[in-house]
């Protein structure tokens, strides 16, 4: 009874805050909305145009967006945890969300050089190639190399090389249509459109309810590879299925928002320290709320801090991220001694 409360509230806590984050998100900004503007303007009530085109044309997709694509990257960080058996494995730190930004960096600047038009699907599907190679290249590392600090180094290794063939490529990109690529290539919620909300929302929706149908294999996965196959888990193909999953849901986050850190790390961290549990039904809709209201508070602070200067999504991930990272191998070290 007492774990079951302590979920209860855990839940409770993380759906408030990313309700009250999602309204702050809206309310907050260079035009001040109230709240009172907002109810109204849901219940079919008129409010000021300005304010109505602020509200459902920018500030209400980018909000969404920053909730669904958080929640997708706090599920990658835990779906890579547990195929690792680390907790500083997560889709920037190995080099995925690299390997996206890469392949999609690629396909704007050859098709919108060439006046094509990209669709959402095109970028994702994209996206998933550059992510899906870069797995490749870290799971050969995995059985080259035996140590995991080994494999989390040849990671941020090739996250650098396709980071440094990004930069080449924005940097020698001349055409008028891609001056906003720089941008994306740091991180950024800016520019979401509804078309790009729905298509998220979908992909992420089916892939986070396969994750969730998977809760029992991935339970018995993380008490050891042994127990699994007595357990009648098909390892060989919980395996494919875990890397499908983070991949698609990394390429959804970059080929939308760019490469966002840290937040695939800390947030299936900080999640099992509020539930004091690894249990997969448990963590999977925790780290996809944790991961919404991590995203949420980050890109408020990254519009409002500065403003009218906008930083990008990265940078405050990173503030609030990186020393979560320090203490996850700080208490490691102090396990091992």
């Amino acid at each position: 009874m007492k774990k079951k409360r302590r979920y209860a509230i855990a839940y409770s806590v993380l759906v408030a805050l990313l309700l009250l984050l999602l309204g702050l998100n809206i309310c907050i900004g260079s035009i001040s909305i109230p709240f009172s503007d907002i109810f109204r303007n849901f219940t079919g009530q008129e409010i000021g145009e300005t304010e109505h085109n602020i509200l459902m044309q920018i500030r209400l997709p980018r909000a969404l967006a920053a909730a669904i694509l958080g929640g997708a990257l706090g599920l990658s960080g835990y779906l890579l945890q547990t195929f690792f058996h680390n907790p500083i494995a997560g889709p920037f730190v190995l080099g995925i969300s690299s390997g996206a930004k890469l392949a999609v960096a690629l396909v704007m600047v050859f098709l919108l050089g060439n006046a094509v038009k990209i669709s959402s699907a095109a970028l994702i599907l994209a996206a998933f190639v550059g992510a899906f190679i870069s797995m490749g290249f870290v799971l050969l590392m995995a059985k080259a190399v035996d140590k995991m600090s080994m494999l989390i180094v040849s990671g941020v290794m090739i996250g650098y090389i396709c980071s440094a063939i990004t930069d080449l490529v924005v940097t020698f990109a001349e055409d008028a249509d891609i001056v906003n690529l720089h941008n994306w290539s740091q991180g950024s919620f800016s520019g979401i459109s509804w078309e790009n909300v729905s298509v998220m929302a979908v992909v992420v929706a089916v892939s986070s309810i396969l994750i969730f149908c998977l809760a029992k294999p991935i339970g018995a996965f993380q008490l050891g590879e042994g127990y699994a196959k007595t357990m009648g888990v098909n390892v060989g193909r919980l395996k494919v299925e875990l890397v499908l999953l983070s991949s698609i849901l990394a390429a959804c986050i970059t080929a939308f928002a760019g490469p966002v850190s840290f937040v695939g790390i800390a947030v299936p961290h900080l999640v099992k320290q509020l539930f004091h549990t690894a249990k997969p039904i448990v963590m999977i809709p925790a780290c996809f709320l944790g991961g919404g209201t991590f995203c949420l508070f980050c890109d408020l602070l990254a519009r409002t801090l500065f403003a009218p200067t906008e930083l990008s999504i990265s940078t405050v991930t990173a503030v609030f991220g990186a020393p979560v990272v320090i203490v996850i191998l700080l208490q490691r070290q102090g396990e091992k001694e």
